[in-house]
């Protein structure tokens, strides 16, 4: 090899340096969740901004184009203004409703398009936290404008919907599409991942269990409690010990046991890792942006929430069921195509990754989190999420851990957990909720309030 070659080999071999940080690209630990989100993203064309003759606006324009079209969804990106004009010439709340929900799928993609942005100049730590924390963004702020409206129900059933939604609709159809396009292949995974998720998620069925648990004790006679706030310290209590269990599951995410959570990228993929090492926005850009997305999702999430009602209304569907089973299919859409994706291409590490780590980040950060925040509020929210969701969400964790158990996959087991799904999604849509039902925190949903159980108080 000549000198001349070999120089341009070793430059080839040399990292990245951006913003001072020495290792590059390999340096930003690629997750699951950004891998799946890039399934989604495309190469932004610079052939017509170079030919802008104003040469101080091309940089602006290629940022413009890289955040607004470096992605498929790019054509949904019409719903968000449309919702805002919907809302000021009031055009109708059903469709408020309509075009938030399409509106937030891109931004929702764009936001973790934006975060892994970041987390190339921060580091992997930095990168990892940005992600254990905007990775499900959406969910996060459409369950404080709720708190905010005192929804909570909405917030609840929210929440319960993206877990359900997670283990067994974005897991289920995973395993069934990866299993039908790789039928003569085997279809392995890494056991210990799952293990540690679904051990997580287990613990939070157990805290929210608890204060259902009481209440029914207490109902029955077979227990006495002091106050009748009790079940809302214990529920408070819980969140403490849940979101204590979140950071010491990050602490073994990023530092002591990362290699578990690496996903192992196929030889085709390392051309694309290479071509992604360098940022397509500078900081400064992809901080603003990010500010920017979540502020309109901020805006959109607020139609959702004020609108939800009359669209239950309208579509005779009840509250619960538009926010178990809609808004988490809606919200998640750009991440669920990229976990399905993944296994269509029999990388099942990266599917289970995206499915069981959005999962165990709602049970494990989102939900004790907004009980903390309601309590900043005043609002009184607790963990009885009611014996109906909790028992979905303790049958679906129940089953997706025994799906998981033998560290191999097919199509078969992806149509199981389908139909549990699809079987939780019709009991929740033959409920019906009384009338003036809908806000109150200890009513349960859906329920005529003649057959409800006493409560704790």
């Amino acid at each position: 090899m000549d000198p001349q070659a070999a120089a341009m080999e070793a430059g080839r071999k040399l990292p990245a340096r951006h913003g001072g940080h020495p290792h590059g690209r390999s340096a930003t630990a690629r997750t699951a969740h950004s891998m799946s989100s890039s399934s989604l993203r495309k190469k932004s064309d610079a052939a017509l901004v170079r030919k802008v003759p104003v040469a101080p606006l091309r940089p602006v324009l290629a940022n413009l184009q890289e955040v607004f079209l470096g992605t498929k969804l790019a054509v949904l990106f019409p719903a968000v203004p449309l919702a805002i004009a919907a809302q000021c010439f009031r055009f109708g709340q059903v469709w408020v409703f309509a075009l938030s929900l399409l509106g937030l799928v891109p931004l929702a993609e764009r936001v973790s398009f934006l975060t892994e942005q970041i987390a190339l100049y921060t580091g992997p730590t930095v990168g990892g936290l940005l992600n254990a924390t905007c990775g499900n963004a959406t969910e996060l702020i459409i369950a404080l404008f709720a708190l905010f409206e005192g929804k909570i129900e909405v917030v609840k059933c929210s929440l319960l919907g993206s877990v359900l939604s997670n283990l067994l609709l974005v897991l289920g159809s995973s395993l069934f599409c990866g299993g039908i396009v790789n039928l003569g292949a085997d279809q392995p995974y890494d056991r210990k991942q799952s293990d540690v998720s679904t051990g997580l998620l287990i613990l939070g069925v157990l805290c929210q269990s608890m204060p259902l648990l009481l209440r029914y004790a207490v109902a029955a006679g077979e227990h006495a409690v002091a106050a009748g706030t009790t079940a809302l310290y214990l529920s408070r209590a819980c969140s403490v010990v849940m979101l204590l269990a979140y950071v010491a599951y990050l602490f073994f995410q990023l530092k002591t046991h990362s290699q578990l959570f690496e996903p192992q990228e196929a030889d085709g993929d390392g051309a694309d890792a290479a071509d992604d090492e360098e940022p397509a926005l500078g900081f400064g850009s992809a901080l603003l942006w990010l500010i920017l997305m979540t502020v309109v999702i901020s805006v959109l999430s607020e139609y959702v929430v004020g609108t939800i009602e009359p669209t239950s209304q309208a579509w005779g569907l009840s509250v619960s069921f538009i926010s178990i089973i809609l808004l988490p299919i809606v919200g998640n859409a750009a991440e669920h195509a990229g976990a399905i994706i993944f296994a269509v291409k029999n990388k099942l590490d990266i599917t289970l990754g995206v499915a069981l780590g959005s999962a165990t980040q709602i049970s494990m950060f989102v939900v004790p989190l907004s009980v903390l925040v309601a309590w900043i509020m005043g609002v009184q929210m607790d963990l009885d999420f009611k014996l109906l969701e909790t028992g979905s969400m303790f049958i679906a964790v129940l089953v997706t851990a025994f799906t998981l158990q033998d560290g191999t996959s097919h199509y078969l087991k992806g149509i199981l957990l389908l139909l549990c799904y699809i079987v939780i999604g019709a009991c929740f849509f033959v409920t019906r909720q009384p009338a003036g039902q809908g806000n109150n925190n200890g009513a349960l949903l859906d329920v005529p309030s003649s057959s409800m159980s006493v409560q704790v108080a």
